[in-house]
């Protein structure tokens, strides 16, 4: 008969590429049971965006054969529990994800809406915070305009925003309460105000992800979020070239000053080659090459990915369909791997804790 015992001790072999330890020091290898023949347990993840779940799997697998037996059946559960240290945790908010661009006009928004997206995608409870206060692009990247949140009374008497729904994410931008052809003239004090009333007065329930949709630059609302929120860590967006590289080095700074010491979760560098429709295998670097891959590495924090200059993508945001969901664009794909990354960089930190 096989006990637990052996099965432990095979799966114990099996490390965690990430967070190199084996799957049984980290407690990912629950509901063991052994039946006549066939071996069945779940391999509990630290998000369902995991990129290596196949190799994992297949790991597990061949330990079960090499150290336990060939012959019996091995029916495996590949599922998650996303994690943060305590400290990342707000009113049920596990991970808050910063965003952000040392300039405008990079595609900061585009980056966010689609992370987002693809991060629930793969069965995570995701919101999506549109803090771009002067700026608000949700609604329209969304198809909400005009949308009105609701609010609801909580047992202790407080009225909370309720977030508008969307292809499966929680939606906030204080473009609902706003006219959209009118400017929103706010000096600091006000616009940080409305900041932590987007943040706190809004019932986002269980959230796996928040991610939040910085304003460009490094102002008054950088500051009052990551000074204010258990923030998990900062995204950066860049294009290649020069000027957007030198700001964004500017917001990479910023995160990392002594009282605010947000991680760096990672470098996304966007528009970063154009490919015709008519020569899918040709790569045209309009704004310079392997910028992004020179900031990441020149600042020592990782390189997420790069998303190639494509119409579609502008086009996707305008018509409020963002370009993830549209299963025939390749460019779908490098979102879902950015995501995959940007989840695993949260479990590294969470496990560092």
């Amino acid at each position: 008969m096989i006990t637990k015992e052996q099965v432990l001790h095979a799966l114990g072999h099996v490390e965690e590429p990430d967070l190199k330890k084996d799957l049984v020091t980290l407690n990912m290898i629950q509901n063991i049971e052994i039946l006549p023949g066939k071996l069945k347990f779940d391999v509990v993840l630290t998000t369902p965006a995991c990129p290596l779940k196949g190799h994992i799997e297949h790991a597990c697998r061949n330990a079960i054969s090499l150290f336990v037996s060939k012959d019996i059946e091995v029916d495996i559960n590949m599922t998650s529990r996303v994690i943060s240290t305590e400290a990342a945790q707000l009113d049920g908010i596990k991970n808050i994800i910063l965003v952000s661009s040392g300039k405008g006009g990079v595609g900061k928004s585009t980056v966010a809406s689609n992370l987002a997206l693809a991060l629930a995608e793969t069965g995570a409870k995701t919101g999506l915070l549109d803090a771009d206060i002067y700026g608000p692009s949700l609604p329209i990247m969304f198809g909400v305009e005009g949308a009105r949140p609701a609010s609801v009374q909580t047992p202790q008497g407080k009225n909370k925003i309720v977030p508008i729904e969307k292809f499966g994410l929680k939606l906030l931008s204080i473009g609902f309460f706003t006219d959209p052809n009118q400017p929103i003239p706010w000096r600091g004090p006000m616009a940080t105000s409305a900041i932590k009333q987007l943040f706190g007065d809004t019932d986002w329930g269980e959230l796996d992800y928040l991610v939040v949709d910085m304003p460009p630059g490094t102002g008054d609302i950088h500051i009052t979020v990551a000074q204010s929120y258990p923030i998990s860590g900062a995204v950066i967006v860049t294009t290649p070239q020069h000027v957007a590289l030198a700001d964004a080095i500017k917001g990479i700074g910023m995160y990392q000053m002594e009282g605010i010491n947000v991680p760096i979760l990672g470098v996304v560098e966007n528009m970063a080659y154009f490919t015709p429709a008519e020569l899918p295998d040709s790569k045209y670097y309009i704004f310079g090459k392997d910028g992004g891959k020179r900031l990441s590495e020149s600042n020592n924090v990782p390189f997420l990915g790069e998303i190639p200059l494509v119409k579609s993508i502008a086009d996707a945001g305008d018509n409020g369909f963002p370009i993830l969901l549209d299963a025939d664009e390749a460019v779908s794909q490098a979102y879902k791997d950015i995501a995959g990354r940007v989840a695993q960089e949260l479990s590294i930190l969470a496990n560092r804790v």
